[in-house]
């Protein structure tokens, strides 16, 4: 979950947060702090939010924008105040900002998190795998309820591979490894060097590929390659509506390399009240994978803005 993303549905609000990014290194040194807008100037400023402003961060990436605005838009309807930093960057860079306060709330992702924290953590249930990040959390931060939304990354091919190797949606991950050699596969700069990556695939399915092309985060890079076969394979996420569009095909993950990936606030304890805490569980109630898939489908479909996507969702399910 990397690299800017850059699609026609941005709106003036978060072209501007991305190129705040790109100066991230010159306004840290410069001591940037956020600005007193519901917004901040810079996504990566590290200045904690004055009067009890809750920071909603997101990481840069389409799914995790619109959910940062889902909880933003819940959090102001309990009449919190609210600053976004969106857009930030992959999570090696968003935990570090939770932890020093920076940022109050974060949508993760608690399977994906715990392997980040414990690559060799097993991931048997929702459950199991909520306490087991919180036994590995630092001790400033804590995990909200999770929703039944899950977004996993797996390894989609093209409809010309597919064809080419008779590969279907029942194939699994281990079918790719007589071809791989033959693949270029596609994925965030971390997709390289995570277990939930290319390291857990080759200790996993025993999958060497050809080489690896450094795109973004299942963006528009990522989409627009493997569209045009400028890698054959590539991490999608799997609430991408460009899957079906595409005619991408999802391998099975038989030894859940993938492990679970459902939608849950990361929460710098101090910073939120027991309001702002329930007003975030109640979104993880209402948030299911077909809903979720739709409400991407809006934004990275029919070009809507992720922030008038979030309000409308939640005056749909009685949130605003």
């Amino acid at each position: 979950m990397t690299s800017t993303v850059k699609s026609s549905w941005f709106t003036t609000r978060h072209r501007g947060t991305a190129a705040a990014a790109l100066a991230v290194t010159a306004a840290l040194v410069a001591g940037c702090g956020s600005s007193t807008d519901d917004e901040s100037d810079n996504p990566l400023s590290e200045g904690k939010a004055d009067g009890g402003t809750v920071v909603v961060g997101s990481n840069n990436f389409a799914e995790s924008i619109l959910l940062a605005d889902i909880y933003g838009e819940a959090l102001k309807a309990k009449g919190i105040k609210v600053e976004y930093k969106p857009n930030i960057g992959s999570r090696e860079t968003t935990y570090g900002l939770l932890k020093n306060g920076s940022i109050t709330v974060l949508p993760e992702y608690n399977g994906s998190l715990l392997a980040y924290l414990d690559p060799d953590a097993e991931q048997k249930s929702i459950e199991a795998v909520n306490a087991a990040v919180k036994t590995q959390l630092d001790e400033k931060l804590t995990l909200l309820e999770s929703a039944p939304a899950e977004d996993k990354d797996s390894v989609s091919i093209n409809a010309e591979t597919a064809e080419k190797h008779g590969l279907t949606a029942q194939s699994t991950l281990a079918d790719l490894e007589d071809i791989a050699p033959e693949l270029v596969i596609g994925g965030s700069p971390e997709f390289q060097t995570r277990h939930q990556g290319l390291i857990g695939l080759e200790k996993e399915y025993g999958l060497k590929f050809k080489s690896f092309k450094a795109l973004d985060a299942g963006g528009p890079l990522t989409q627009a390659a493997l569209t045009k076969n400028t890698v054959q394979a590539a991490d999608i996420f799997t609430t991408d509506p460009t899957i079906t569009k595409e005619k991408f095909v999802v391998l099975q993950d038989p030894k859940n390399l993938f492990g679970f990936a459902n939608v849950t606030p990361l929460v710098y304890k101090s910073g939120l009240s027991q309001e702002g805490i329930d007003a975030l569980n109640a979104v993880s109630a209402k948030l299911d994978t077909k809903t979720l898939l739709d409400l991407d489908s809006q934004v990275q479909l029919e070009n809507k803005d992720p922030l008038d996507v979030a309000k409308d969702w939640l005056e749909t399910v009685g949130l605003n």
